[in-house]
């Protein structure tokens, strides 16, 4: 089947910098067919004006921590669509103060609200996709190198990737036997809004230029090609890895 007869949905849009948008534009560009959410009406305007910058594209609201928002989504999208071949998952959120604050002082509903909306939700996704999935496919979700070492004021967001990571090994040995793969891709330091609530964010950037081998950021672009190859037949052997995309910082010893 050709790329352009594919259908995938993007869990994650909320403006022109989101990691998601760079996904959903490789995606565009290699004639996929896409369903893009965004979580509230008020990421509805500008979601809505970026979507309608894709010919063919359609936006959803879905906010990944209610059930019932996820089964109406996924009743829409096999109504509207039918088959499903790829999900992205660009989902993650704690709040600020746990990315401020000593590790040690992680709250208990700070851990909870961070596992729950950056880990639970891709199950819940998964597990509304699956069924549509019915000519296989494959998901993707983003994680970064803070699940395996220590980055600083990076705290519980760090601990909530490791356990996506883990995560996507028991989806892909679950839904391998359906022909759809689950990988995650480990991306480097991104301007985001998502970014900007962790301290010293431009120090991570600072550190990643100074010390990758590609001595630079990566850029977003980079991880929508990287996805795209994940999700089409070009990746069709790899399940349940995390693929880096960081310039190559992760394998530096300092």
């Amino acid at each position: 089947m050709s790329e352009s007869q594919k259908t995938a949905v993007i869990f994650g849009l909320a403006n022109k910098r989101s990691i998601a948008w760079a996904i959903a534009q490789k995606l565009h560009q290699a004639g996929w067919r896409l369903a893009i959410t965004y979580q509230n009406e008020r990421l509805e305007l500008e979601a809505k004006d970026l979507i309608a910058e894709m010919p063919g594209a359609a936006g959803f609201m879905c906010d990944v921590t209610k059930d019932d928002e996820i089964a109406r989504l996924f009743d829409q999208l096999k109504s509207r669509y039918g088959v499903l071949h790829g999900l992205v998952h660009s989902v993650g959120f704690a709040p600020p103060e746990e990315l401020k604050n000593p590790f040690l002082n992680t709250t208990r509903e700070g851990f909870r609200i961070a596992h729950d909306i950056s880990v639970y939700s891709l199950i819940a996704v998964a597990r509304g996709a699956a069924p549509l999935m019915t000519a296989g496919g494959a998901m993707v979700t983003l994680t970064y190198y803070g699940s395996e070492k220590v980055v600083p004021n990076y705290n519980v967001m760090g601990v909530a990737k490791a356990a996506l990571e883990a995560t996507v090994r028991y989806l892909a040995n679950d839904l391998g036997p359906k022909a759809v793969r689950v990988n995650a891709i480990s991306a480097g330091p991104i301007k985001t809004l998502a970014a900007r609530g962790i301290s010293n964010f431009g120090d991570m950037l600072k550190t990643q230029l100074e010390r990758a081998p590609l001595k630079r950021n990566i850029d977003a672009a980079e991880v929508g090609a990287t996805a795209t190859f994940l999700l089409s037949e070009a990746g069709s052997g790899i399940t349940g890895e995390t693929i880096f995309v960081d310039c190559g910082y992760n394998i530096m010893g300092f």
